[in-house]
């Protein structure tokens, strides 16, 4: 009875390590990788294996910018091909994890359309509508699908206005120029590589519609003249400092009517007493 157990679960161990694999994959390269999909930030990472051997993979994996400071050739190609971007040193990253992931491109490489090829983004303009709607998921003003928080609870936009958003997470006015477009945006919304954020949506994703209009929303937002500073700030300490001044206005009105009441007391008193 036994024989049939052991024969399920030594069949099911591949299988697990492969769903590890491409959870790992999924929540810590999609953000800069694809397979099969293009590059993004990082280069698109189908048949890998058929530009460097495994063993140089799996050292760089492990330690990218080692092997960047050691001025590896093809390392530092690899750096300037992303803009100077350096890739981070994932933790958790051991030999075996490596060699695991390159198991699933290897894999995820023969297949006709890998399930890492990455959100299919159209390069047509936004319309209004579509900025409208990102501006209402930016705010809280529409549910996330998933039940996601609001992105102004930790980050903020010029065109925001008021006193803007959050300060847990940077300013995003400027994110699409930073991150290299539309289509690296698009990505890091479908798998965001900030530990805060992905454990934040690891269970509650962005859906794809979702991402286009923020994606519209921030496009948007990059297209403000340099010069144009968010003013949420500078509104802040204004608010601050008129309410400070207020307080202390009613707080000195509040206060001579104080010794006014005190005063009039003492003054009937003496004459009390004199009549006396």
């Amino acid at each position: 009875m036994w024989l049939p157990c052991v024969a399920a679960l030594i069949a099911a161990a591949p299988a697990g390590r492969a769903q590890q694999a491409a959870d790992f994959f999924r929540q810590n390269c999609t953000s800069c990788h694809t397979i099969g999909g293009g590059r993004i930030t990082g280069p698109d990472l189908k048949n890998v294996e058929q530009r460097k051997d495994r063993p140089w993979l799996v050292r760089f994996l492990q330690n990218p910018k080692a092997m960047i400071d050691s001025n590896d050739p093809y390392a530092v190609e690899l750096q300037q091909q992303a803009r100077g971007v350096i890739m981070p040193t994932i933790p958790g990253m051991t030999p075996v994890v490596a060699q695991a992931l390159l198991d699933l491109i290897e894999a995820e490489s023969k297949l006709p359309k890998s399930q890492f090829a990455g959100l299919p983004i159209s390069d047509a303009p936004f319309t209004p509508q579509d900025v409208a709607a990102g501006r209402a998921l930016f705010l809280g003003e529409q549910r996330l699908a998933k039940g996601g928080p609001a992105c102004v609870s930790c980050h903020t936009v010029a065109t925001v206005g008021g006193l803007g958003g959050g300060r847990l997470g940077p300013d995003l006015t400027y994110v699409y120029e930073r991150l290299g477009g539309r289509r690296a945006t698009g990505m890091w919304l479908v798998s965001p590589a900030t530990l805060t954020m992905q454990s934040v949506f690891r269970h509650r994703p962005l859906q794809p519609e979702e991402i286009l209009s923020l994606l519209a929303f921030i496009e948007d937002a990059a297209a403000l003249p340099r010069r144009v500073a968010p003013a949420s700030i500078f509104n802040f300490f204004l608010l601050g400092f008129g309410g400070m001044a207020a307080g202390l206005v009613s707080m000195g009105a509040i206060w001579r009517q104080r010794l006014r009441g005190v005063r009039g007391r003492l003054v009937e008193r003496g004459r009390q007493k004199d009549r006396s």
